[in-house]
This record gives structure tokens, C-alpha cells and sequence, in this order.
């Protein structure tokens, strides 16, 4: 696994140096262009291209100090450091886009003339061209590492290109034309930077917050789960996250009242062997919930019980059902809707179970719609 950890960070260094040379000097030559032809659109568009560079050596910075070995105060791992310079490159490409609306707009108000010329007309084309090819390149590289930095700089180099295509035929239209768009062209250059900026921090804060797990890992760890023989049901799988593929969770599985403690104790080493083999996923934990095999009354009234609390809209599930028959009682956990007030949807709950066996004592346990 460190190896494997190991050769994902050179390869994200590796294509975010790329990155970084590519950007400067495409930069370079669009800030000369632009300064020399007096084009705000042009000059945005390389300030842009910093602004690429600068998140490039953030996420190198921010990928050399997540892979950190864990220590004592950091027993997980510093993976989650991804998502602070995810942060810090959002912040980034928000000012970038903020003060370029500003420029533009001050172009729109004291418009000058702008002075193309043939070169630097073929100059840009060739970078629109080198963006597109090293777009498509970092964003490949970042799908095969799962980093979402770079699956993000790729995108947004794709985005980049067509914003300099737009340039580009707002300079060729001023050519034949005369009529300068350049400054509105430099104000919506500025609003997609803007959005870009936004909405990677809205995906970072979600990673930093906590993300419901994906659909694909939770239904693939179920299936694992639930093809053991034994396993009646596996339910509350929660999947905690400490930085790109560095994911631990834990899970209850119902099975039957005969098992012993040595057979959990096989079943559940072997499962959590074959979790992380096929998945990556760590099971830290996995409770147990005790599935009624020996008492015919106790499975009629967990057909009722659950027939009854399954009429209701913000329950999504009933499991780990047990009913004890000698000493009265009945515990299981019902699953509600985001949707529904927790509260007092179990309170209802209690109400009617306590009203279909008075005899008894109730204990239901709310579980949220945490997992697929």
C-alpha cells in the first residue's frame, strides 16, 4: 500500500510540474501579446495561466506533506491536507476571477483601442492548442490517481482553451470589423473563473464536511458482505474518509442466534480481508445484530412489527429486528428520511409498536440514510 501510495504522489508531482512549466510560459507569451497589442482579454487570459501554475505548486505542496507517514498525533494518516490546498487553490482562482472582472470592467468604462497583429493572432492559436493537449493529459493522470486536484486543474485547463478560443475570435472580429468586444469578452472570461472558483470550493468544503459515501463502494462492500452465507443483512455501513483513497469504515451485520463468538470471530476476519483486497476500503469495526432462528412467535412479530413501521414515509428500512419472548422484549433500528423530523417520527414509532404489544419492552434505535 505504501509503494501504491508512493507512486501516486510522483505521478501527481510529475504531471503538476508539467502543469506548472506549460502555464508559466503560456503566460509569458499571452501577457506579451496582450501588453504589446493593449488586449485586456489577452492580458486576463495569462493571468489566468498563473493563477493555473501557482494552484499547480500548491498541489504539489499539499500532496508532499499529506504523504507523510502517520505519527502519534496523527495516528490516520495526513491525507486530509489534500483538501486544505484544495481550499487554498479555490481561494486562488476566486481572486484570479474577481479582479480580472474588476480590469474588464474598467476597460468597459474607459475602452482603448486594441492592435492586433498576425503573429500574435498564430501565437494564441498555438496556445489554445497546447492548453487542449495538456488539459486532456492532467485530467487523465488525475482519474488514474483518483486526485481531485488534478482531475480539476485537467477540467479546467479544457475550460481554459475555450476561453482563449473566445478571445481569439473577438480579436479576429475586431479585424474585420473594427468593433472592439474584447473588454466583454475579459467580463465573461472573469465569470467563469469566478464560478470555477466557486464551485471547487463547494466541492472541497463537502469534502472537508464529510461527503455521503459513494454509491458504487457502499453497494460493492454490501455485496461483499451479503454473500457470505451466513450474513443475514449488512446495514449502517459508515465510510469515513482521511484523504484520497484512504478510506476506513465500519458496519453491523445481522446473523443468526446460533453463531458462536468464535465463528463472528473467522467470518468477520475473512470479510474484512476481502473488503480491503477488492475495494481499499479498512473495516474498523463491525457490530453484530442477533437474527431470531429458534422461536416461531418471535418471526411472526417481526413481520408485523415491521409491516407496521414500514407504512410510514420517512422510514426507509427496519433491521436488526430481535425479540426475546421470555423476557418481553423487542429492540430494532428503524432508518429515516432526512426528509422527516427524527424526533417525532420516533416518537410514532414507540407509540404504535408499545400499542401492538403492551406486554413488551420497546428499544428503537433511529439510524439516518447515511449509506446506499
Amino acid at each position: 500500500m505504501e509503494k501504491e501510495q508512493l507512486d501516486r504522489n510522483q505521478v501527481i508531482v510529475r504531471t503538476s510540474i508539467i502543469g506548472i512549466i506549460t502555464n508559466v510560459f503560456l503566460a509569458g507569451f499571452k501577457a506579451a501579446i496582450g501588453l504589446i497589442s493593449n488586449s485586456i482579454a489577452v492580458v486576463l487570459d495569462a493571468v489566468n495561466n498563473l493563477s493555473d501554475a501557482l494552484s499547480s505548486v500548491i498541489t504539489i505542496a499539499g500532496t508532499k506533506l499529506a504523504g507523510r507517514s502517520p505519527d502519534r498525533k496523527h495516528p490516520l494518516g495526513h491525507g486530509r491536507i489534500e483538501y486544505l490546498t484544495a481550499l487554498a487553490v479555490s481561494f486562488i482562482v476566486l481572486y484570479a476571477g474577481v479582479t480580472s472582472l474588476i480590469e474588464s470592467v474598467k476597460k468597459i468604462i474607459h475602452p482603448e483601442a486594441a492592435d492586433y497583429s498576425a503573429v500574435s493572432l498564430i501565437i494564441l492559436a498555438v496556445a489554445i492548442a497546447a492548453k487542449l493537449v495538456l488539459g486532456r493529459y492532467v485530467k487523465k493522470k488525475g482519474e488514474e490517481t483518483h486526485s481531485a486536484s488534478l482531475s480539476a486543474s485537467g477540467s479546467d485547463a479544457l475550460f481554459d482553451a475555450i476561453l482563449s478560443s473566445s478571445v481569439l475570435a473577438s480579436a479576429i472580429f475586431f479585424l474585420l470589423t473594427g468593433i472592439s468586444l474584447e473588454a466583454w469578452v475579459g467580463v465573461i472570461i472573469s465569470g467563469f473563473i469566478i464560478k470555477a472558483g466557486i464551485e471547487m470550493l463547494s466541492d472541497t468544503l463537502s469534502d472537508i464536511l464529510g461527503r455521503r459515501a459513494d454509491e458504487n463502494v457502499s453497494r460493492e462492500i454490501k455485496r461483499i458482505l451479503n454473500e457470505e452465507p451466513a450474513v443475514r443483512g449488512a446495514y449502517d455501513l459508515f465510510l469515513h474518509n482521511y484523504g484520497p483513497d484512504k478510506d476506513y469504515g465500519s458496519v453491523h451485520l445481522e446473523l443468526p442466534d446460533t453463531m458462536t463468538v468464535e465463528e463472528v470471530d473467522e467470518l468477520t476476519r475473512r470479510v474484512e480481508t476481502r473488503v480491503y483486497c477488492e475495494t481499499g476500503v479498512i473495516l474498523t469495526g463491525i457490530g453484530v445484530y442477533a437474527y431470531n432462528t429458534k422461536d416461531d412467535e418471535a418471526a411472526h412479530i417481526r413481520n408485523a412489527v415491521q409491516e407496521k413501521m414500514m407504512e410510514h414515509d420517512g422510514v426507509l428500512q427496519v433491521h436488526g429486528f430481535h425479540v426475546d419472548t421470555e423476557k418481553k422484549e423487542i429492540r430494532f433500528d428503524a432508518v429515516m428520511s432526512f426528509d422527516v423530523n427524527q424526533k417525532e417520527c420516533l416518537k410514532a414509532l414507540y407509540e404504535e409498536t408499545e400499542q401492538m404489544y403492551p406486554d413488551y419492552q420497546i428499544q428503537i434505535t433511529p439510524d439516518r440514510d447515511i449509506s446506499d
